[in-house]
């Protein structure tokens, strides 16, 4: 069994002997540069983890998981241009450090590599694996568009939420482990409670974002916070503020949206005081927790032994920054 950490290693190390030999240079260049910006590589780590449930040698598939990165990061470098980003993960975005024609081109290259590269599994796995990959992909893209929609709807509902980020982010979890499970030839139940702990585990995932765009530490978040307030961006926490205040709350909330150029420490500090009053935050961390808790009944169901699911739980806690 390798831990996790091992296997974010065999993940880093693949990563960076990608080759690149096509021409022309400044279509790749850029490709490699996102790839190198590195991150907790979630999805990979997911996949291998999986795979590694029922057999022993996860570096067999680094190649598959290693597309599934490259996909989520081509998603990211598109992220980055339709929000006008001018940084990821600490570095100048494509478009920034390059321009915005490089970004879409190298993007739309991202994407037929993660193909080329989800190609190359086992041959009696290819239809599964390209089949979830596929409908994954398309899922991840009706998201984008519903989040893009909701941001000129002040109605969203938090049903409709929880569908944006179940398709914006979750089935991309859940996918990393319904493939690990089904090329270490797990069974089709198996494979199935897999990819809803993901799914599950994916809905906390995003929801805890949210939370930490309030309430965390900038020194852990890894960004500033109350980013999400100062862009009136719909997450659960607003939905739900709008939903649960009372006339004067809301009101007061809608003034806050609606002022032109307010000072962002400003903003910030009254929307989250209405937040506490409300309670957006024992709300929010009650819904996280029932997500992370129906996930792990799920990954109880599957059938191997505790002793190898532990990597596995424990970088979901980690993921969670949760200490059992």
């Amino acid at each position: 069994m390798y831990t996790s950490e091992e296997i974010l290693t065999l993940v880093n190390k693949y990563i960076e002997q990608l080759p690149y030999d096509r021409t022309p240079k400044g279509l790749y260049e850029p490709i490699r540069y996102v790839l190198s910006l590195g991150g907790k590589r979630i999805r990979p780590v997911l996949m291998l983890l999986a795979y590694n449930l029922y057999k022993d040698d996860p570096e067999h598939i680094l190649e598959t998981a290693c597309a599934l990165e490259t996909y989520h990061n081509y998603t990211l470098l598109h992220d980055d241009l339709m929000d006008n980003a001018s940084l990821r993960r600490g570095k100048a975005t494509v478009h920034t450090r390059w321009n915005a024609n490089t970004a879409i081109l190298s993007g739309d290259s991202m994407l037929v590599l993660a193909y080329e590269r989800m190609a190359k599994c086992d041959s009696d796995k290819l239809k599964p694996i390209l089949d979830l990959f596929t409908e994954t992909a398309l899922q991840i893209g009706e998201g984008q568009q519903y989040d893009m929609e909701f941001e000129n709807r002040n109605d969203v509902t938090e049903d409709e939420y929880i569908e944006m980020i179940r398709l914006k982010t979750s089935v991309l979890l859940a996918c990393a482990l319904k493939m690990g499970a089904i090329l270490a030839d797990a069974d089709e139940r198996d494979t199935e409670l897999l990819y809803k702990f993901g799914e599950k585990i994916g809905l906390a995932f995003q929801l805890q974002d949210d939370y930490l765009d309030v309430y965390g530490d900038t020194k852990v978040f890894g960004k500033a916070i109350g980013g999400d307030i100062t862009s009136n961006k719909k997450t659960y926490m607003l939905i739900n503020a709008f939903l649960k205040a009372d006339e004067k709350q809301r009101r007061e909330l809608v003034e806050w949206i609606n002022k032109p150029n307010p000072d962002h420490d400003e903003k910030i500090a009254a929307v989250t005081k209405l937040y506490n009053e409300i309670g957006i935050d024992k709300l929010a961390i009650s819904r996280i927790n029932h997500y992370f808790d129906e996930g792990r009944q799920y990954l109880e169901q599957v059938s191997v032994s505790n002793e190898r699911k532990q990597q596995l739980i424990a970088f979901t806690n980690e993921m969670m920054h949760r200490q059992f």
